[in-house]
Parts: structure tokens; sequence; C-alpha cells
């Protein structure tokens, strides 16, 4: 299994349980989990792969808008209404419009996951209350091969963030660096943003702990978590009941098992 084969446990129907704070939230989805194994396969082809990464994103930004977005009671006329003047009427709980979301594309894997988020906001929001930025980050590698940092060298940013969700749907999860990067330049740069969520499709125990260490007011999504490198008395434990002993990392930062490099493979290009 992805999480390197512990006990499935369920908490409300919808997230994995486990002991790494009311911050992080795993989905329980098998729709998800297979989708997952299909795109990081070997024998996928290229336009199902971008289909398959579109349809994990919409679901993941389902649940993210879910369970993490104000909410407003609203009544809506519905056509019903033509019919039974009065009656045809919701009532209930939609997004806050007033709410207001940035959402960052973090190139070059994360291109397709903030565009999918971009479209599916607008769709319900008003166009002025979403934003899309780009940053254009690299990981870094030491002679040896080794992640040894990320590298900002351009941006695209829309304005400030202050009192807005920022929104990171970057694909993978590993060492955290470019989370945590990507975070300190809207902190550095672009003001204080209300809510920041992260949205790694796959994620490391590695990747969990440095983000919450570097910030209090971050909250994690992932579909998926990668702990394979773990001990197998590790594994059978509930994910972070022994934390410091999970690993999903290699020696050189990829994740294992992961997915390969996503955003190479993403866009045919391995340079």
């Amino acid at each position: 299994m992805a999480n390197g084969g512990a006990t499935k446990h369920e908490v409300g129907g919808w997230e994995l349980e486990h002991r790494y704070g009311p911050k992080v939230h795993i989905l329980d989805n098998l729709y998800l989990l297979t989708a997952l194994a299909k795109l990081s396969g070997k024998r996928i082809r290229h336009p199902e792969m971008t289909a398959t990464l579109r349809r994990i994103y919409q679901i993941m930004l389902a649940n993210v808008a879910g369970h993490d977005l104000p909410s407003v009671r609203t009544e809506e006329p519905t056509r019903m209404q033509d019919l039974h003047p009065g009656e045809g009427v919701y009532r209930g709980d939609v997004i806050d419009p007033a709410t207001k979301i940035v959402i960052v594309d973090i190139i070059r894997a994360g291109i397709v996951p903030s565009q999918v988020c971009f479209e599916m906001l607008t769709a319900v929001l008003p166009d002025e209350n979403v934003r899309l930025d780009h940053l254009n980050m690299a990981r870094l590698a030491d002679a040896a091969g080794h992640v040894c940092g990320v590298d900002l060298s351009g941006s695209k940013i829309g304005g400030p963030v202050d009192g807005a969700v920022l929104l990171l749907p970057d694909p993978m999860g590993a060492t955290g660096s470019t989370t945590i990067r990507a975070v300190h330049h809207y902190h550095e740069k672009h003001g204080k943003p209300a809510r920041i969520v992260a949205m790694p499709m796959i994620a490391t125990p590695e990747y969990l702990r440095a983000v919450l260490d570097a910030f209090d007011d971050i909250v994690i999504y992932t579909a998926r978590l990668d702990r394979g490198l773990s001990a197998p008395d590790v594994l059978a434990c509930i994910p972070g009941q022994r934390w410091s002993e999970e690993r999903g990392l290699n020696d050189k930062g990829y994740i294992v098992p992961g997915a390969g490099g996503m955003g190479e493979v993403l866009n045919n290009a391995w340079c």
C-alpha cells in the first residue's frame, strides 16, 4: 500500500486516521488512490496522464472547499419558483462569495493542478475574488544529486494576499522545501494571508513535519501518504504514531514509492 501497509482507519468517512495533528487531512478516497496508482505507473500515456491529474485535483479541491473555506447561509430562488411561487427557494450553506482566494502555480508540476483549482473556484465565486499567481521555482541539487534547496528565479504575482486564502496545489510533497520557500516569499513580499492550504497529491511524513514546523497557519490536504522506506513494524502502526521513525524519502530526497519527476513527466521535458 502507498502508506506502507498500515491498517486503514476512517475518521468521519472522508479522511484517514493519523497522529500528525488536526492540520493534516489525508483523504480516504478509493477513487483517488486508484487514479494515483494509474498516474504514477509506467504504462499511462501523456493525454491520459493530464486528464487523470485534473480529476485528482477536482476531487481534492472539492474536499478543501467543503471543509476549509468560509461558508454563509443563503436563500436562492430556483426555477421551481415559476411553478410554485414562494416554495422554490434553496435555503442553506454556500461558500462565502466574499472570500478572496489566491492560487499559487508553482511551475512546472503545479501548472495543471493550479489551473484546475482556478477554473473550479471561478465557476462558483465572483471573478474578482479569485486570482492565479505563478512562481517559477526549481529544486536545487548538489554535485551528488541530493536535493539541497529551491531556486526562485522569477514569478508573476498579481498583488497582495492580505486576508486571502492561499492555495498551493503543488503535486509532490517531498522535502517541503518548495512549499516553505513559496510561503516565505509571500510573507516577505506580499502580505499575510488569512489561511494557507497546501495541496500535495502525494506527501511524505518528512514533508508534513517540515511544513508544520515552519508555519502555524497552514493546513495540509493530501490524497496519498507515502512512507515506503519505513521499517515494517513502523508501517504496521497508525500513520504518525511513530512519526520520527517514518521515512518516505530516499537519500536523494525523492518520494518512495512516489510518482517520478512529475514536472518532467507532465511537460515531457527532462532538462
